[in-house]
């Protein structure tokens, strides 16, 4: 289901993050099948056939289970690899673009079924902010580390925009069930971005 940033090595760590995609996977399964608010972390765990303890060693909430994914790590990796001389929205527009185009090759269903549990479920988006005030903070750190900055306020302000463009984009996409091609309508986004 989430692809690592770089594949886990050693025959524990891969076991690790075979079981964290199982119950994600189950989970997503009954959530969509009984609906969210009517899915226990009990039936979770009994689905990808581990313990409740398991589950809870994993993801520290129901919540996270549907929040938690390798998408943000991706992400800063992909800006540190940016030219530091790339105006600091060019260099997060390329490192989106970028990422976004191997989850959406590889986990496009996944990410549609999540973001679609997260917008429309009432638990899920009460977080939402304090996911993407997170989000912020690690982008504007590896954007400002790439160019030798502080994070400074226009810096932070600059990503904050671009993460609500990122928002709203999902949702569109969510809206419309998914039939636009979402790398298009993430890069149309960014252009509505540029004074």
């Amino acid at each position: 289901m989430n692809r690592p940033a770089t594949p886990p090595t050693g025959l524990r760590a891969r076991k690790k993050a075979r079981t964290r995609s199982t119950l994600q996977e189950e989970a997503l399964r009954l959530f969509l099948s009984q609906g969210y608010e009517n899915t226990t972390v009990d039936q979770i765990a009994r689905a990808a056939g581990v313990s409740s303890m398991t589950f809870f060693r994993h993801f520290p909430t129901k919540e996270s289970v549907v929040e938690s994914d390798d998408y943000d790590p991706l992400i800063v990796l992909l800006i540190q690899r940016r030219p530091a001389r790339e105006h600091p929205l060019d260099a997060l527009r390329h490192a989106l673009a970028e990422g976004l185009a191997t989850v959406y090759a590889t986990d496009r269903d996944t990410l549609f079924v999540r973001t679609r549990l997260i917008l429309r479920t009432p638990a899920l988006r009460a977080r939402l902010w304090e996911n993407q005030h997170a989000t912020e903070l690690m982008f504007t750190t590896a954007l400002a580390a790439r160019s030798g900055q502080e994070p400074d306020l226009p810096l932070r302000v600059l990503v904050s925009a671009a993460l609500a463009a990122l928002t709203t984009t999902l949702a569109i996409w969510v809206e419309g069930d998914g039939e636009a091609h979402l790398p298009t309508l993430v890069d149309e986004a960014f252009l509505a971005l540029r004074p």
